[in-house]
């Protein structure tokens, strides 16, 4: 098991990560994948656990992080081979992001998504009450958790759960299945296991090519010429670069080491307010890093609109900003710009994408810095 040696991320995240094990679920996944790579970074060793690779190509593969970390196909729902894993391998952090995270999916297979995002995190949290070491797990939801009515208010950690589809629906169980089972086994202030989950959305980056994601999608098409397929052009979102939410997990690990009162609690993190575009934006400035001529031969619009998509979400980000001095750092240009180089170099660069994933997080905290935000000081 392979591990760098840290010195460029030296005093990120006040160093509680270097030398320390830290175990991933849902490691090969977009997110997981980025995770895993900024981890290393910061001089962890990492042990990883997904039921398999989720696409193709996949960005795991892509960095060859199969041999630089500890690297366990398994399914989360099963429990005695999870807790094994996490038995023997000790770790001080847990990151669970394993999970279905598809929403188009969770219509087509309903009854595996509820049971991958809700039963495989009730296995993290049961495996955690029999763990002997002291480990600090952030449990990683979903904006969706939240009941959308559609307002223009961001919501906060208090406002209702629920969803009007089964994805929302499984994230919002997840949120409810976390707080009983830290009432009801996690609540003492000596416990040695300290949890908190992190809620973030419409998150974009290179390397993603899951189904029926728009970013992914128009890559997959311009990569070879062809226009793209939206649904719902004026549909906003508050984008925000896939470093941003991980950021926010990151010092949400770090807050449970150095802060008793962040124990058991639950975190929003998105972009600055500014962020909120509609997709039609999104692509108009996604293409003119691909040389479109015109943006009509980027994309067109189809009225196939097969199942229910939210006109408005995000978030309110007070509480991090409060409790753990978080807050995102790039604007809306700035994510644009790392989304698009990443996969322009991917496709017609053919540079070595480990060495250029690592070169944008270290671009990230770079800006952090000049920002003086907390984590990167």
């Amino acid at each position: 098991m392979a591990k760098q040696n840290g010195r460029h991320g030296d005093m990120m995240f006040n160093n509680v990560y270097k030398d320390k094990k830290v175990l991933v679920t849902g490691h090969t996944g977009f997110k997981g994948t980025w995770l895993t790579t900024w981890l290393l970074e910061l001089g962890a060793h990492v042990c990883g656990v997904s039921k398999d690779i989720p696409t193709k190509p996949a960005m795991f593969e892509e960095l060859g992080l199969e041999h630089k970390i500890q690297h366990c196909i398994l399914d989360i729902r099963e429990l005695e081979e999870v807790s094994a894993i996490i038995n023997d391998y000790e770790p001080d952090f847990i990151f669970h992001l394993a999970a279905q995270p598809i929403v188009s999916e969770s219509y087509k297979n309903p009854i595996e998504t509820i049971s991958t995002n809700v039963m495989g995190t009730a296995n993290i949290l049961e495996i955690l009450r029999n763990y002997k070491h002291t480990c600090h797990a952030i449990i990683i939801t979903s904006d969706k958790c939240y009941e959308n009515v559609e307002w223009i208010w961001g919501y906060k950690e208090t406002d209702h759960l629920g969803g009007k589809d089964i994805y929302s629906g499984s994230k919002g169980a997840a949120e409810v299945i976390f707080h009983s089972y830290q009432e009801s086994f996690f609540s003492d202030s000596n416990c040695n296991i300290k949890l908190a989950t992190g809620r973030a959305g419409n998150v974009i980056g290179g390397g993603d090519w899951a189904a029926d994601r728009i970013v992914a999608d128009c890559m997959r098409a311009w990569s070879v010429g062809d226009k793209v397929e939206i649904r719902c052009p004026e549909a906003t979102r508050p984008w925000q670069h896939v470093l941003e939410p991980l950021s926010g997990y990151l010092s949400l690990g770090q807050g449970l080491v150095e802060n008793a009162n962040i124990h058991g609690q639950q975190f929003n993190f998105g972009p600055r307010a500014e962020q909120n575009h509609t997709v039609k934006e999104l692509l108009y400035d996604l293409s003119n890093f691909w040389n479109f001529e015109k943006t009509s031969d980027a994309y067109d619009v189809t009225d196939n609109i097969p199942f229910h998509e939210a006109g408005l979400l995000k978030l309110n980000c007070d509480k991090a900003l409060f409790n753990l001095k978080w807050e995102a750092n790039l604007n809306y240009h700035q994510c644009i710009k790392f989304v698009s180089e990443w996969y322009y170099t991917f496709y017609k660069e053919k540079e070595d994408m480990l060495d250029y994933t690592t070169k944008q997080i270290r671009e990230y905290q770079q800006e952090a810095a000049l920002k003086k935000l907390k984590w990167c000081c």
